[in-house]
């Protein structure tokens, strides 16, 4: 029997709690996020940084979600919220 390994996707899958998406950030725009919340831990009044993604949509013909390559956003990443 073979052995099964997890194979690491290039995006992670945060949360966009205004618009209330689901949102895919690359793996190396990640590091931004970690070290905004880290820098403005516990303030109240944080800047409107962006950070570049995609949106997922729902896919009909598998009925599940997929990611947009289509349309690439814009997201604050003060609203984002990292989905486990």
């Amino acid at each position: 029997m073979g052995i099964l390994r997890t194979i690491k996707s290039d995006y992670e899958m945060y949360e966009n709690q205004k618009l209330e998406c689901l949102v895919a950030i690359q793996r190396e725009d990640c590091k931004m996020i970690k070290s905004f919340f880290k820098k403005y831990k516990g303030k109240k009044d944080m800047p409107n940084d962006q950070i570049p993604g995609y949106k997922f949509v729902m896919d009909e013909e598998f009925e599940s979600l997929k990611i947009d390559f289509e349309n690439k956003y814009e997201f604050e990443i003060r609203d984002l919220v990292k989905v486990k």
